[in-house]
């Protein structure tokens, strides 16, 4: 790749299901990419502070092998953290990046975040009359109910008193499913300067490799991590009800046990990723995407295939003359 055009590098989305590889193939690609990479966390949950075995957030030697931002941004026992809020930091790392030759690599695990990157924030949720008035007839408590089957992502960022942000969330979940009022914030093209790498994973898989990660994050000492928070008082609002957390909380706090707690867990994960795919269906319709197989290939066989993808897409020098 020409020197000059260093500073016009695209974002790198890394694109794929919850427990599906997306950390190691942004790290293999940070190290590959020529003037190298710098993973940019997209995760809702990733942001906060002392909130790591339970997000899965990139370990100590994992960021000691790539350069990683837009973790650890803010306490847990802060005031929510928005869309916005990211979209601002993850636009100023971008730039950074660029400006220093290094390639700014999104690892995609809040969607709705990747998705605001890609199409702005302009574009609001629909408003279907008659679903708003079925939604507004609705108690807290059922509208909680109906936001963790339907929309499992946003109950991880919405706080359960939430009620207006709770309808609008429902309402967008009911477009996506093909409602005539869908969403335009899907409309129109997305920003040009990127190239996307997905991973696919059978579902049989994925939901192993889940429950694999589930038991780890025990082992690892989950409930000694959601502990001393708890204690702390240092779970706000919007920490409190990430997923993983609000299941420990309740063992805790005497409403289950530990084996019932981590069994949740489970089960909210494989959840959450049906809804991902949702999102990801959506993302498979964006240009200069490819989606790659994963199973059985390792971190490196996957960045090599996603490295020819990008600098075919790029229109760059390949790695091997630069």
């Amino acid at each position: 790749m020409p020197p000059e055009d260093a500073h016009r590098r695209p974002i790198v989305l890394v694109l794929g299901p919850t427990a599906g590889g997306k950390t190691s193939l942004s790290i293999e690609l940070a190290r590959r990419l020529p003037g190298g990479g710098t993973c940019l966390g997209a995760d809702s949950m990733q942001i906060y502070r002392g909130m790591d075995i339970g997000t899965a957030k990139p370990t100590p030697d994992e960021r000691a092998a790539a350069p990683h931002e837009l973790f650890d941004l803010v306490g847990p026992d802060g005031p929510p953290f928005t869309v916005a809020d990211w979209l601002e930091a993850a636009e100023a790392s971008i730039a950074t990046n660029r400006q220093a030759g290094r390639w700014p690599i999104v690892v995609g695990g809040t969607n709705l975040y990747v998705q605001n990157l890609l199409y702005g924030m302009d574009a609001p949720a629909p408003t279907d009359p008659v679903l708003r008035a079925a939604l507004e007839a609705m108690s807290d408590a059922d509208l909680r109910s109906r936001l963790e089957k339907e929309a499992p992502e946003d109950a991880n960022r919405i706080h359960a008193n939430d009620r207006r942000r709770t309808i609008r969330a429902l309402e967008r979940a009911a477009g996506e499913e093909g409602s005539p009022t869908a969403s335009r914030a899907w409309d129109g093209p997305p920003r040009e300067d990127f190239v996307a790498v997905g991973l696919d994973w059978p579902v049989e898989s994925i939901n192993r490799r889940i429950n694999a990660r589930v038991k780890a994050m025990a082992a690892d000492g989950l409930i000694d991590e959601v502990r001393a928070l708890h204690d702390a008082n240092r779970l706000g609002r919007q920490a409190r009800e990430a997923l993983g957390y609000r299941e420990i909380v309740d063992h805790l706090e005497g409403r289950c046990s530990a084996e019932d707690a981590f069994e949740r867990i489970k089960i909210g994960t494989r959840r959450f990723a049906k809804q991902q795919r949702t999102w990801l269906r959506r993302f498979r319709i964006l240009p200069r995407t490819i989606w790659l197989s994963a199973e059985g290939k390792t971190a490196a066989e996957l960045a090599s295939e996603a490295e020819k993808h990008i600098f075919s897409t790029y229109g760059g020098s390949s790695p091997s003359t630069e």
